[in-house]
């Protein structure tokens, strides 16, 4: 679905050296220098550089300048019949009349005669490769040689009589070469007279180059002139039928290599028509011919997709100006024409989408206008709804769609301008298959021959056109002056005669008008109209300026502050309208011929082949950009990243995500169909978009983050009818609809969500689907970009009455009951989607699901027949729905949970459950007392408070199971407690519960719950066995033990604290209550507390135990100075260790790194094996090297490994993996605990008040310098794991020692030292 469209033509002239009697009558092009050259019948060649046809001055109407040279030929008749370039020789090979060969150099104006044949030369044509000639000559021969002018072999042309004569004679013409070779240089096609002299008969014949031996012959056709040409793919050769004698238009006939005609279709012109010339243009996807007609002679191009030849463009020409053509061999769709009189045109196309804006397919076919809106039809082409038939072909046209105003201008070849007013798109299904008659509108003014055409508003075009070219100068218009001539920018007015009736066409009585006309200078590229302000436009000048054109006021150059310029000319432009309702601006992207994306100055893109543009807002405001890259990836844009410039972040330049196609990115598309192009979109809920295969089929396809951005959409318009049915149809998870918006805001739109949707097959689907799961945050977190309103989020609680603010699934199905039974009617249906509400409620409310059947089933059972009882299913019916949306044995257990035996048998049996099973239980339960019953049920499912109340209900005779009760159950034990009001049966329960408590180990609760139920002895023992001394000795008392009880408790408790390793708490019992001071002071030494033991020692004034206080003291001093001297040195050694290892480990890096780069032009496969194995080398990381040996090792042998890792973590081991973080994590492991400075502490002021200063100061200055030089080497390792690098002049332990030292003396850290010993 793709239109050819003409953005830039060239006309200039030859300057001749003999206008009047001069005619240019060959071609030849020069590929390496992009040279032209032009052979006149005066023997005079010209060359020219393609590059005069695309200078910025081009379009005034000046001569082209051209480099001539003149063949000088022996003989005066003798004249150039063909020549050729070659690309080896850097000259041209001349062939004349009179068999002459010549080489002739353009550069150097020198001729060389290299070989003569008899009979003159008919055409010379150079195989693809340039390594052969082929010529034919006047006698019908076929001469094929080398460029040494070595012949390789020479055949006839023509078929020989069986008396050996010929079929006719031949004779030179103007014709072109009728030798056509396929692209790859093998064979060569000619076309011949067949062996029928009375007949006008001819056949292709294909011929192997090497051999020269005949390959194939078709059969005898009356082909057209010698009109043939091989497609340079190789698959068809085309030619030309001549059907005069059917009274017929000629057909353009395809042929395959072995001589089979394969398909045509006609040229749909007049019977005496005749195609001159044809050539397929290098991409072999175009077909152009000369055409010659009564009163013109025209240009048509074609193109075929879907098995159809599509009439794309015709350019006309008067009738003597003999137009001939040539492709551009590099340039698929630069055609370059030329006429006898020398005017050479170029023409530039490019493949515009056929889908407009809103969805509708404009396909230009020969005279007709094929339309489609994909809206409300995917009709693939060639298939169409209605066409318009104009009167001759159509070569460009603009459609203006807003409003529900739909209009079609049409530029036709003939130079007419036709307009259209089509009905509103919803009514085109009235039109399906009819082809409808537009008439040309009436101008008193000429328009010229119209480039470009955009509609400004629904009365006014603004189009570019130019006259005074020999194409133009065909067109019907009045009398124009010399300054009149050239390219113009000119707007016309357009009024109907007719009045537009709803529902159908206006195709005649339109009148137009130019209202405005501004001269060009520049070339314009292309026009595209500004949806932000009505009337006005952007109009893009050669090199990407772009500037705002007003009405009246023409083209404002520079008068806007904003520069909408591209930075290189981009055929494709778009202006695009984005923001949203309130605020709007356009955008203007832009597409150059290096598949870079423009826009707003900047290149977004680098490998874009197309794009297009969805909205999901009524008013067009455009939301998300669609670009197909030519890796084949299609992806969705939202515009907002294009205006806050993050698509380097989301998107990696479109460019990183073709590498990565193995893993999971959800960025992008991968295109199933090489070479698919995006042409068009659907927007609104469709949010479809349409890719064209080359192929030509359509294939649509739905983005799942554009079906999200539309059904967002709907939820903030509040749709949410519509919003559901896109759910339904691209099976998106139902949970989107509550999420989106936050579940809590959904609360408060349930009862409008089911008023709109009034379908309750849907709302049970809905339903069904609800999960405690924000969709939104997982799974379609990747699509749906802007989160949900902060407002909506944070619904306050009094919001949501009634419903658990923590539970989304309860409290959304209990919104949506409600709302089923405000606003729906009583129907079966509904009762049963309400009963799924409940079975899908988390958890399930299965108890108030039976109660509603119970009350169906009891209705039932009561006989009657009122109208309510119809508009509820049956209770069986209720009962099997239920069954199926939940586990039976659910069911049962809720059925009995009822204490309703009936039901529970109907679920049983409805659940197919064994009645031999369950039919002698439910008979047990009936024949029990009402109170026994329902404990028994309570214990089957496990309902103990439930069986607790029951059981202690039933009297003092179901005491002793209520005790077992509570017993098996301990957490039955509070509420026991409160049910059971005798005191002597509450100890026994208090009793119980401590039992347990002291089997569970809670010693202390254990001894708390003895104390109630005053079991003093129980609570002594569980306070000794929790090792609390204090209450141990306090119940003691309670109990009023005798002294010397006490006192050998006190002996046990010390000896049992000191078994511990409490020696603080064993001393504090030996000195009150046992009084050994002498065995108290060795516990204080051993614990360490220095201060307290010299307070003991100072208060019971013994010298002896405060000279022990000392020695000791003195004794930990020393010995604390020497660990803290070891440890200095460790840590010294193990940051070096570390310090050596991160070098090495940075150094490997790096150059693993650099290998890494150089592999980079390897394929992804070897690319990612080497950088496994590089990863594998290193000898400071976990990875291994993959090989069959370890894939192999069973998994055993894998668990023993890693139980050996686990058990070795904590150790060092030099050269292993792990050694590097081992010793950081050792190093971090070393700092003293704050018991051991605590007790440093105590030491250095009880060394002070013994007098020992000195020893007190080593003291502290070997701890302070431990702790500060271990702070500083780990702040040190911790800088160098996060950097690449180690500076090894600032990196180094005494740098950050110092550095830290004034840091350190304020930390809390170092709260035990003593300021008297701080140094200065």
């Amino acid at each position: 679905m793709n239109n050819l469209k003409l953005y830039s033509e060239v006309s200039l002239n030859l300057q001749l050296q003999s206008p009047q009697e001069e005619l240019i009558l060959f071609s030849a092009f020069d590929i390496e220098q992009s040279r032209l050259f032009f052979a006149s019948s005066a023997n005079n060649i010209y060359a020219t550089h393609l590059s005069s046809l695309q200078h910025e001055r081009a379009w005034s109407k000046t001569s082209i300048p051209a480099h001539v040279t003149r063949i000088e030929l022996d003989e005066a008749e003798d004249s150039i019949t063909s020549f050729v370039y070659l690309m080896e020789k850097e000259a041209l090979l001349v062939g004349t009349s009179k068999g002459l060969l010549l080489l002739h150099s353009v550069d150097d104006n020198a001729s060389q005669v290299v070989g003569g044949v008899d009979g003159g030369v008919r055409c010379v044509s150079a195989s693809p490769d340039g390594d052969v000639l082929a010529i034919i000559t006047g006698t019908g021969q076929i001469l094929v040689m080398t460029l040494d002018w070595d012949l390789l072999y020479e055949t006839a042309l023509e078929d020989v009589a069986e008396d050996g004569s010929r079929i006719c004679d031949l004779t030179l013409s103007n014709i072109e070469s009728p030798i056509a070779w396929r692209g790859d240089g093998k064979y060569f096609v000619t076309l011949s007279e067949a062996l029928d002299s009375t007949s006008m008969l001819k056949r292709l014949k294909v011929w192997e180059r090497h051999s020269g031996a005949l390959h194939a012959v078709s059969e005898s056709k009356s082909f057209m002139g010698s009109v043939v040409d091989w497609m340079p793919s190789g698959a068809k050769v085309a030619a030309v039928y001549d059907r005069k004698a059917q009274n017929e238009c000629p057909a353009i006939v395809f042929y395959e290599r072995n001589g089979l005609e394969r398909s045509l279709f006609s040229i749909n012109e007049q019977a005496n028509a005749t195609v001159e010339f044809l050539k397929w243009n290098c991409s072999s996807d175009l077909l152009a011919a000369v055409v010659r007609c009564d009163n013109y002679d025209c240009v048509k191009i074609w193109y075929f997709s879907n098995n159809h030849w599509y009439l794309k463009s015709e350019i006309r020409y008067p009738r003597h100006d003999g137009v001939r053509f040539v492709w551009n061999p590099t340039r698929p769709l630069q055609l370059i024409c030329w006429t006898l009189g020398g005017q050479i045109t170029s023409y530039n196309f490019i493949w515009n989408s056929a889908v407009m804006e809103d969805s509708t397919a404009l396909v230009i076919d020969d005279s007709k206008i094929l339309v489609t809106p994909l809206s409300l039809y995917l009709m693939p082409p060639p298939m169409y709804l209605f066409s318009l038939k104009f009167s001759s072909v159509v070569r460009d046209f603009a459609f203006y769609s807003k409003n529900s105003k739909n209009c079609l201008a049409a530029f036709l070849s003939d130079g007419c301008l036709c307009i259209v007013e089509l009905p509103a798109t919803d009514t085109w299904e009235d039109l399906e298959g009819k082809e409808l008659l537009v008439e040309a509108s009436s101008s008193d003014s000429p328009f010229g021959s119209v480039l470009h055409l955009i509609w400004l508003d629904p009365h006014k075009i603004l189009a570019v056109s130019h006259h005074g070219f020999s194409h133009s100068n065909y067109l019907p218009q009045t009398s124009l002056g010399e300054e009149d001539l050239g390219f113009y920018l000119q707007e016309i007015e357009l009024t109907c005669s007719e009045d537009h009736v709803p529902g159908l066409l206006t195709c005649s009585g339109w009148n137009a008008k130019v209202s405005s006309r501004n001269s060009l200078e520049e070339t314009i590229i292309g026009i595209t109209p500004n949806p932000a302000s009505k009337g006005s436009a952007f109009v893009q000048f050669d090199g990407g300026k772009v500037y705002e054109y007003v009405p009246k006021l023409g083209i404002s150059r520079g008068a806007s502050k904003l520069d909408w310029s591209f930075s290189s000319t981009c055929p494709w432009m778009s202006a695009v309208l984005v923001g949203d309702s309130v605020s709007s601006k356009p955008l203007l992207f832009g597409l150059d011929d290096s598949c870079r994306l423009h826009v707003s100055g900047k290149i977004i893109c680098n490998n874009c082949s197309s794009f297009s543009f969805y909205s999901n807002l009524a008013d067009q405001v455009i939301t998300h950009l669609i670009l197909a890259t030519k890796q084949d990836l299609l992806f969705v844009v939202e515009i907002s990243d294009v205006l806050q410039k993050e698509l380097e972040i989301k998107h990696e330049n479109f460019i990183h995500a073709g590498k990565k196609k193995r893993e999971e990115n959800r960025n992008f598309i991968n295109i199933w169909e090489r070479g698919a192009k995006v042409v068009g979109v659907v927007h609104g809920d469709e949010a479809a978009v349409l890719l064209q295969p080359s192929r030509g089929n359509l294939e649509c396809i739905y983005p799942r983050k554009l079906v999200l951005a539309s059904i967002c959409n709907a939820l903030v318009q509040r749709r949410f009818r519509d919003a559901l049915l896109m759910v339904r149809r691209q099976r998106i998870d139902f949970n989107v609809l509550v999420d989106y918006c936050g579940w809590q805001v959904f609360l408060q739109s349930a009862a409008e969500f089911v008023k709109q949707v009034n379908n309750l097959n849907h709302m049970t689907e809905f339903v069904c689907a609800i999960k405690n799961e924000d969709t939104t945050e997982t799974l379609y977190k990747e699509f749906i970009s802007s989160p949900s309103p902060k407002e909506a989020k944070d619904v306050q609680s009094q919001d949501s009455k009634g419903f658990d603010s923590n539970n989304k699934v309860s409290s959304v199905l209990l919104a949506i009951r409600k709302a089923l039974e405000d606003q729906l009617p009583e129907t079966p249906a509904r009762e049963l989607c309400i009963l799924t509400t409940l079975a899908r409620s988390d958890p399930p409310a299965l108890d108030e699901a039976l109660e509603r059947i119970k009350v169906i089933r009891e209705a039932e059972l009561s006989g009657s027949n009122d109208q309510r009882r119809m508009s509820y299913p049956t209770a069986e019916e209720a009962l099997k729905h239920l069954l199926w949306l939940s586990d039976s044995e659910s069911v049962y257990e809720a059925a009995l949970g009822l204490y309703d035996l009936n039901l529970a048998a109907m679920v049983a049996l409805n659940s197919q459950q064994d009645p031999k099973e369950f039919l002698p239980f439910l008979q047990e339960l009936e024949s029990m007392p009402d109170t026994l019953m329902r404990y028994n049920i309570d214990l089957r499912l496990q309902r103990f408070e439930k069986a607790l109340k029951h059981i202690v209900s039933a009297g003092d005779t179901c005491y002793a199971d209520s005790m077992n009760l509570m017993k098996k159950n301990p957490q039955l034990f509070p509420l026991g407690l409160q049910l059971i009001a005798d005191p002597n049966k509450k100890r026994q329960v208090l009793d119980a519960w401590g039992d347990h408590l002291s089997n569970e180990k809670c010693f202390e609760d254990a001894a708390t719950t003895y104390l109630c139920c005053s079991s003093f002895e129980k609570a002594l023992k569980s306070y000794r066995s929790c090792g609390n001394w204090g209450k141990v000795l306090t119940v003691a008392g309670l109990l009023k033990l005798g002294k010397d009880e006490i006192m050998q408790l006190a002996h046990d408790l010390c000896e049992e604290l000191q078994a511990l390793g409490k020696p603080k708490e064993a001393a504090k019992i030996a000195l009150e209550y046992c009084g050994e001071i002498n065995n108290g002071m060795s516990l204080l030494i051993s614990a360490r507390d220095w201060e307290e033991a010299l307070r003991v020692a100072l208060m019971h004034s013994r010298q002896d135990l405060i000279s022990e206080v000392k020695n000791a003291a003195l004794e930990c001093a020393v010995l604390l100075i020497g660990e803290y001297e070891e440890g200095l040195e460790k840590v010294g050694k193990y940051l070096a260790r570390y310090l050596a290892l991160r070098q090495r480990r940075l150094l490997l890096a790096a150059k693993v790194q650099s290998e890494e780069r150089s592999m980079n032009d390897l394929d992804d496969d070897t690319a990612s094996e080497a950088s496994s194995n590089f990863s594998g080398m290193s000898a400071y990381t976990t990875g291994t090297r993959n090989s069959s040996a370890t894939s192999m090792r069973s998994s055993a042998a894998s668990r023993a490994r890693d139980a050996r890792r686990q058990r070795k973590k904590g150790k060092i081991r030099a050269g292993s993996p792990g050694e590097e973080i081992a010793l950081v994590d050792h190093l971090k492991g070393m700092p003293p605990t704050s018991e051991a400075l605590q007790e440093l502490k105590s030491l250095l002021h009880t060394l002070m008040m013994l007098g020992e200063v000195e020893t007190a100061r080593k003291l502290q200055k070997a701890g302070e310098n431990f702790q500060q030089s271990h702070m500083a080497a780990v702040k040190l390792a911790e800088d160098t794991v996060s950097t690449d690098g180690i500076d090894e002049q600032t990196q180094t332990l005494e740098h950050y020692t110092q550095s830290t030292r004034d840091v350190v003396q304020n930390s809390e850290a170092f709260f035990w030292r003593c300021k008297v010993f701080l140094s200065p």
